[in-house]
């Protein structure tokens, strides 16, 4: 059930003729009044002939003009009105039970309290079978105004309770970060000028879509003007930006004016502070003795720092940007893959909007690494590889569930849904990358012999998973990969427990296959040598106790860090 309070208006005789008239495709029949306050003392205009609605509009206002002529300053935006519907499903709901419904709706508003004789006027009108509209007049009895705040949370709190005690479809608790909802004003104007989207839902995908290409908000205002999006900057008297607007071009008002749309009001984490923040973080220095790998694609350089995520969720504001960057990196995935993958990928783009928003603060230096990942495959000109976007799909398909379960821990029901929506989409995705790798793969298979001693490997390296990962269908598949990495110097063992780690087995219906890429990805790098490994680390610790005294005692680390270094004494 959903409750759409409306802006507040001031023609309560408008909105009546429009609630008891035919509607705009005449969709309303038998309008009726099921549900007002208390002492409503004349007859519904839908049930006598002799009432009409300017009677009915000026009985509603009758506090309003008396509020009026006493203070001398006029109440103009009077007219409250809430829309309250019905889901598809749900079973015929009688005028009685609408009724009950909206006089809940009301006292949960604070439009009029349980017991409060001197509440606001209102009424309940139905002229359709899974829909009432509620219309009160935001004057009290007693002339003072009600308490509005919040009343939109607290309605949709009432329509939750409504929903379990009256055997409705059930929705997901809202959490106060999700986008406002297009008016029917808008709906009707992309209709009318032959438009999929509204402006603020056209603007939102624009602007989401240019934020891997930016690291500054002035740089992201800069690429939107250059697509085409008229940009409105705010400016102090300094030049600092200090806030913006944006335009849907051919999006005129009555005058020929562009209209444009604050940031915050198409998307609640698009205003410029929190654009600021997403954006504007610092590189974290490289320590000078950090490993350098063989040189990757932007592809495999995304898959390294998702592998940083999981260990990235144990602190919430970490997490909340890791979560983030993970959006900027599934929307510059969808910009730059091939033709065949854009459509499920879009729409997993567009789903995981949601679940990148929550009340927790993002400490957004955290997830650099994310991000700048994003931003290099937004501005590389080459397309992946099959095998590299296997992995990449495959990896982003691993750390939605992180970022789902994460979410699900904190009872973020909104946007668990929105990670799983976009789960869909990414396994879809994943599953059509990887096929023709596995079949390339599986042609070349090992030999039997080869092939047995492997699966020794899976029963040791991952005993719980072992039957279904060696009946699968992808086994002869990753029986390659798994030599072809052996061969490589890698150990098939290692590489099956680091890639169990990094994966989702219980609930994959071919375990097999989701461990291809993973393992692809491992053994891209040379196989570690344990001798350099323990002499670049004592060459490390040398260096520095050159130059400063041990912390415990003064006395230096040399001589063990030696022994250390010669594993074979």
């Amino acid at each position: 059930m959903i409750a759409a309070i409306k802006s507040p208006g001031s023609n309560t005789r408008g909105l009546l003729a429009y609630l008891y008239g035919p509607g705009r495709q005449d969709e309303h029949l038998d309008p009726h009044i099921v549900a007002a306050f208390a002492a409503l003392g004349m007859p519904d205009p839908g049930r006598s002939e002799d009432a009409t609605l300017t009677e009915l509009g000026r009985y509603l206002d009758e506090p309003v003009r008396l509020r009026n002529s006493e203070f001398g300053r006029l109440v103009i935006d009077h007219v409250w009105h809430c829309p309250v519907r019905a889901a598809p499903e749900d079973r015929y709901l009688s005028d009685v039970e609408w009724g009950e419904i909206a006089q809940r709706l009301v006292a949960a508003a604070g439009i009029a309290p349980e017991g409060d004789d001197l509440a606001c006027r209102w009424i309940a009108v139905r002229h359709a079978d899974d829909h009432i509209h509620i219309l009160a007049t935001t004057v009290r009895e007693d002339g003072r105004r009600p308490k509005l705040h919040d009343s939109g949370i607290r309605v949709g709190d009432a329509c939750r309770q409504i929903e379990t005690e009256y055997g409705l479809r059930q929705l997901k608790k809202g959490d106060r970060t999700a986008g406002r909802r297009p008016t029917q004003a808008e709906m009707y104007k992309a209709e009318r000028l032959g438009w999929e989207q509204t402006s603020r839902d056209w603007l939102q995908d624009r602007i989401r879509a240019a934020i891997p290409h930016a690291s500054s908000a002035e740089e992201l205002l800069a690429y939107l003007e250059a697509d085409g999006i008229a940009i409105k900057p705010r400016r102090g008297p300094s030049g600092d930006l200090l806030g913006y607007a944006a335009g849907r071009p051919g999006d005129l008002n009555k005058d020929g004016e562009q209209i444009f749309h604050a940031g915050g009001k198409i998307a609640p984490d698009l205003t410029l502070p929190k654009l600021k923040a997403r954006l504007e973080t610092t590189e974290p220095e490289e320590h000078p003795t950090a490993r350098r790998e063989r040189p990757t694609t932007p592809w495999h350089r995304a898959i390294d720092a998702l592998d940083i995520l999981h260990a990235g969720m144990a602190d919430d504001t970490h997490a909340q940007a890791h979560i983030i960057a993970l959006g900027d990196l599934i929307e510059a995935t969808a910009q730059n893959a091939p033709a065949q993958f854009h459509a499920e990928l879009r729409a997993a783009s567009r789903s995981f909007a949601r679940a990148q928003r929550s009340l927790v603060r993002a400490e957004n230096q955290a997830a650099h690494a994310l991000r700048k990942a994003a931003r290099d495959i937004a501005h590389t000109a080459t397309g992946p590889d099959g095998s590299a976007l296997a992995g990449l799909l495959a990896a982003l398909v691993w750390a939605t569930i992180v970022a789902a379960r994460w979410h699900e821990a904190r009872n973020h029901n909104q946007q668990t849904e929105a990670a799983r929506q976009t789960l869909h989409h990414l396994q879809n995705a994943a599953d059509h990358a990887l096929t023709p790798v596995v079949d390339n793969l599986a042609a070349r298979q090992p030999t039997d012999q080869a092939s047995r001693t492997l699966a020794h490997d899976v029963h040791a390296a991952v005993p719980d998973h072992a039957d279904r990962i060696l009946a699968d269908p992808g086994w002869p598949a990753l029986a390659t990969v798994l030599a072809d990495a052996e061969a490589g110097g890698h150990k098939p063992h290692q590489l099956l427990e680091e890639a169990a780690a990094q994966c989702e087995l219980t609930t994959a219906r071919q375990p097999a296959r989701v461990l291809i890429t993973r393992i692809q990805h491992t053994s891209r790098n040379p196989a570690p040598n344990l001798r350099a490994e323990a002499a670049r680390r004592c060459s490390t610790l040398l260096s520095g106790s050159e130059s400063s005294p041990s912390p415990i005692g003064g006395i230096s680390a040399g001589p063990a860090v030696r022994r250390a270094a010669r594993p074979g004494r």
